[in-house]
């Protein structure tokens, strides 16, 4: 059995169907079971945990010979928070697979992962890899850039639908992005392979910026008419994160991701030309 971890999100579900696909027996983990009512009618089982809540994990993890932590707490209406999700939740996870005799955990990370990161998603994954290492489990660590798919939700589809969208800063910082498509097949790869000890990263074929971005949204959308696109300066997103820390924690967390963005280098080596690139992404998105 191999139990995913953050099975019905965007990436953890791609995982699951191509399981599925290749016949292996699969475990959905979920907060919310509804969710995993897709992957259940392919042949997916289903259990309901949580990673802040350590005392789920045991009947998740039993009888599950690999483990594919794929759950993380940055992104989303619901998200629980970096610190919460990605270090402190992998963390338990890690601890519940060591203890019902896991063989196998595929951790997936993000590219540029450290533990002296400006961004808390990259520290929490750097803490997360570094107690998979120390854990005495056989490991493979998959270090994806930033998801095409999710930022076309948040960046292409408003400007698609309703013909404004807005940009956390200058929106013109080199950035790479990599399908979730293309991770999940990365993932499963090395999950069914089962190598030891392997760290595997996973960019796109392309940097581009965030006007890029809306740029090719709209041209593979065919959309006509006049589009509006708004960018945030920087410093309202300072005063941004300031009134919201106390109050809204994980938002604050995401505007500060967002600085991050604009301002640091988050290109990578491009990856092979089999890799998908946006404006293909894109043009499935919106045909």
């Amino acid at each position: 059995m191999i139990l995913v971890a953050g099975g019905t999100g965007l990436l953890g579900s791609e995982i699951v169907r191509r399981l599925l696909a290749a016949s292996a027996p699969v475990r959905v983990m979920t907060r919310v079971p509804e969710r995993a009512d897709p992957l259940r009618a392919l042949g997916a089982d289903v259990v309901v945990a949580d990673l802040r809540e350590p005392r789920t994990l045991g009947a998740a993890v039993s009888g599950a010979r690999l483990v594919i932590a794929a759950a993380h707490g940055f992104a989303g209406t619901d998200a629980a928070g970096t610190d919460a999700v990605d270090r402190d939740g992998n963390d338990a996870l890690i601890a519940a697979a060591a203890a019902a005799g896991t063989s196998h955990v595929v951790l997936l990370s993000v590219h540029g992962a450290a533990a002296d990161s400006p961004m808390a998603l990259f520290r929490a994954k750097h803490h997360a890899e570094q107690t998979l290492r120390g854990s005495g489990l056989s490991w493979t660590i998959v270090r994806p850039t930033s998801f095409m798919e999710t930022w076309l939700g948040l960046v292409g589809d408003p400007l698609v639908e309703h013909g404004r969208t807005q940009i956390f800063g200058r929106g013109r910082n080199p950035i790479n992005f990599v399908s979730v498509q293309d991770v999940a097949a990365l993932a499963v790869a090395a999950a069914l392979a089962g190598d030891a000890g392997e760290v595997i990263d996973a960019a796109g074929p392309e940097n581009v910026t965030f006007d890029d971005f809306a740029a090719t949204a709209l041209q593979a959308s065919g959309r006509t008419g006049a589009a509006k696109i708004r960018h945030v300066p920087r410093a309202m997103l300072r005063t941004m994160t300031t009134v919201l820390g106390p109050v809204r924690p994980v938002i604050a967390g995401q505007i500060r991701a967002a600085l991050a963005m604009d301002t640091l280098d988050m290109t990578a080596p491009l990856g092979g030309t089999d890799r998908r690139r946006l404006d293909a992404v894109a043009r499935e998105r919106y045909a």
